[in-house]
């Protein structure tokens, strides 16, 4: 990857940077006031990325472990990846080695939807291109969580209630999502079930319950809502 490659999609990336710096910023500050010294926040942006996963991170190292749960959550919250790789299939094939890899690695949503949707200037490598856009989208979020780690054990304000942001972030993801769906058929489903499962399960084991609950109406579903979505 050369430095042109990296000039060439910083621009792409400037709405992604101040996103990044200020989300990643939070979580860094979250997991300093949980407890945590500053690089772990560092750490965990390098090896996850995965800014949902990193947020409930810090609940599961603070409870009883509990892989089984952290695996089918993750799988749940990241799941569209999958359709991602899919779709970055045919361009990633031409990339080859270990920055093929770092690509498959560093997918999050706003380097696919560059990296998808725009090609890579004249007289630059396509995969040069896309591992640029990669690299400083991840640096963005290890900088981002870097710096609240650090500022985080100097903070002199009261930090009760911070660890909010993660359900703050979920609501409005969902929220988007409502406003954007005509037929909101799947996201009535993940309500109710998800509802039906706090109360017979409790706050405590109502998550797996609810993932397997919401995976198997959507499969037993999925004629009828994907006719209501065509119509």
């Amino acid at each position: 990857m050369t430095a042109k490659a990296i000039k060439a999609a910083f621009p792409h990336t400037v709405p992604i940077l101040a996103g990044f710096l200020f989300l990643g910023l939070t979580y860094g500050i979250l997991m300093n006031v949980s407890g945590f010294p500053w690089y772990y926040p560092t750490i965990m942006a390098l090896t996850i990325f995965a800014g949902s996963v990193e947020f409930l991170t810090v609940n599961w190292l603070l409870s009883p472990f509990n892989p089984l749960q952290a695996f089918l959550l993750t799988l749940m919250v990241n799941a569209r990846h999958i359709f991602y790789g899919i779709s970055m299939l045919d361009r990633y094939k031409e990339v080859k080695g270990l920055k093929r890899l770092y690509l498959i690695f560093g997918m999050c949503d706003e380097s696919f939807s560059i990296n998808y949707t725009t090609d890579a200037p004249e007289g630059i490598d396509k995969g040069d291109f896309m591992t640029a856009v990669t690299i400083l989208n991840h640096s963005y979020w290890v900088a981002g969580s870097t710096l609240g780690g650090i500022f985080g054990s100097v903070l002199t304000f009261n930090t009760r209630g911070l660890e909010f942001v993660l359900t703050s972030m979920f609501v409005v993801i969902f929220l988007e999502q409502w406003l954007k769906q005509r037929n909101r058929s799947s996201a009535w489903i993940g309500f109710l079930v998800s509802a039906a499962c706090l109360v017979l399960f409790g706050a405590d084991k109502f998550i797996i319950p609810t993932m397997i609950g919401i995976l198997g109406v959507l499969t037993l579903l999925r004629e009828p809502i994907s006719r209501r979505d065509a119509s």
